[in-house]
């Protein structure tokens, strides 16, 4: 028999609680968006109690996208829980994801709680929950290293408090594959409540394993897995959507299971998510790495054109890559841009069309060629861009290694010009000073770091960097076959994401997890 498995995608919830991760409204609307047309089950859209930034990311999500079910965590509390029903009462399809741990671990020393008085607190707010909306999901954080009785209590008082869904989270990452699916089995034979529910399974990777386990959980009855895209989460993150879902698709012979994903948007979400975060994806990384349908052994290479399945247990088109290549330059027109898009998997309104070929032209000039990998990158940097209260007009340095590196730098600020000059120790450390001089702004760089986007000495150079103001962390990015201009324009995206503040960072204390 082939059934059903519904993905669970907490990307813009345990995802943001990825170390340096800190996303405002407009971008976790637009990673939401994405995520419908990936066509997700269900979007974990944020923690509202955590902070007002994430407060409003849930509420806009829940009113502007539909489809997928939208789901806020709260804690087995009624202050987390009405907030979270405030959040996404506007919701086409809403759901409260209530927690607590119940490992005694975490009874004993973080909740400082009996086993008893969990099992009441963990009651009390799934009825709470259900007095909001029908859909309730209940997860028992730190399950794989709680115990299996009092889990099965748990559970089953839950369920009939009028949970519809029973999260098992592996909240460390502690578990084997093993291990968890013979405590899913044991669950599901222990507590006869659990055949009217859905069962979903939340791992981490601490050990290597999320996407083993989950895929163990499948084989055992789970049926719903929650993930991340690009496996982003707490410390070594979450079980990866792509890997799971392809996973799924593959090897359906073994799991025998269908999906709704649309899995020719996964190479796509996989950028959306990498760029506003600013995480970037290692080469090696199973689906959606660079190297994932790279072949570069001549024993590989022939045997992949004579018969692709020779070495391809997938196609890159089945993720949304494509093998079409079209070159693309100077001379090329708006039609054969706005094509490349469309076979790339973009579709972009007016506006946003008409700003990415601005930047596309502006590139060709620089370039002889621009590649697939130039296209994208020119696109995220100008379709996810929130409105640009500050402008970089003009920048000049000057440097050497027997001279004080200078630069001079032209910003408009809300329709004001102002210029100011610094020096510093080297080029992109003189112009962030005199940026952060004109735009009046004091902030902490806290990471920069850049990679090539292509190939070849008039590459594209992206810089991502991370800057501190006032306790919160702001991401900026910039594109520029100029290293120096990359960095500039970087660091003006991330001034200009203060000045834009929605208060997207959350405060640490509130960052629980499962």
């Amino acid at each position: 028999m082939v059934r059903k498995v519904e993905i669970f995608d907490t990307t813009l919830r345990d995802g943001e609680q990825t170390p340096g991760v800190a996303l405002n409204v407009y971008e976790k609307l637009e990673i939401a968006r994405q995520l419908a047309k990936l066509k997700v089950d269900v979007i974990e859209a944020g923690f509202p109690i955590a902070s007002n930034g994430d407060f409003n990311a849930v509420k806009t999500i829940a009113e502007n996208v539909k489809g997928p079910v939208i789901a806020g965590l709260a804690r087995a509390n009624f202050k987390d829980i009405d907030r979270a029903a405030e959040a996404l009462k506007n919701a086409e399809s809403p759901r409260i994801h209530t927690f607590i741990a119940s490992s005694p671990i975490h009874m004993q020393y973080k909740l400082k709680m009996s086993p008893e008085q969990v099992l009441e607190a963990a009651v009390e707010a799934v009825k709470r929950a259900k007095s909001y909306f029908e859909d309730v999901e209940f997860s028992a954080e730190d399950a794989t290293r709680s115990d299996v009785e009092f889990l099965c209590k748990l559970f089953s008082q839950t369920i009939k408090a009028g949970a519809t869904v029973i999260n098992i989270p592996d909240t460390v990452g502690y578990t084997t594959p093993e291990e968890f699916a013979n405590l899913i089995r044991t669950l599901r034979e222990r507590v006869p409540e659990m055949d009217r529910v859905k069962i979903s399974v939340h791992c981490h990777n601490d050990l290597g394993m999320a996407v083993a386990n989950s895929l163990a959980a499948v084989v055992n009855g789970a049926t719903q897995v929650e993930c991340t895209i690009n496996g982003l989460g707490e410390r070594a993150g979450n079980a990866a959507l792509e890997e799971l879902v392809m996973a799924l698709v593959t090897r359906k012979d073994i799991y025998k299971v269908d999906l709704n994903i649309d899995t020719r948007q996964i190479y796509r979400t996989s950028k959306v998510v990498s760029t506003l975060t600013g995480i970037h994806v290692q080469p090696n990384k199973a689906i959606v790495g660079a190297n994932a349908f790279a072949h570069a052994s001549g024993i590989h290479q022939h045997g992949v054109l004579s018969e692709k399945s020779t070495y391809e247990i997938m196609t890159p088109e089945s993720i949304g890559l494509t093998s079409n290549r079209i070159v693309l330059g100077k001379l090329s027109g708006r039609h054969a841009f706005v094509q490349r898009l469309k076979e790339l998997g973009y579709e972009l309104s007016e506006e946003e069309t008409n700003r990415a070929f601005e930047r596309f032209k502006d590139l060709a000039d620089k370039k002889k060629e621009i590649t697939d990998s130039d296209i994208e990158a020119i696109v995220e940097e100008q379709v996810t861009k929130i409105p640009q209260l500050i402008e970089l007009e003009y920048f000049q340095t000057s440097s050497g290694n027997q001279a004080i590196a200078t630069s001079t730098v032209r910003v408009k600020i809300q329709g004001n010009t102002v210029e100011e000059a610094a020096t510093g120790n080297g080029p992109v450390d003189a112009t962030y000073k005199a940026l952060e001089r004109a735009c009046n702004i004091n902030c902490k760089l806290v990471d920069y770091s850049i990679k090539s986007v292509s190939a070849g000495k008039d590459a594209i150079g992206e810089v991502v960097v991370r800057i501190e103001k006032d306790g919160k962390i702001f991401t900026g990015r910039g594109l520029s076959t100029d290293i120096i201009e990359a960095s500039a324009r970087a660091y003006t995206d991330a001034l200009n994401k203060t000045l834009y503040n929605s208060n997207g960072n959350k405060p640490a204390e509130t960052n629980e997890e499962e």
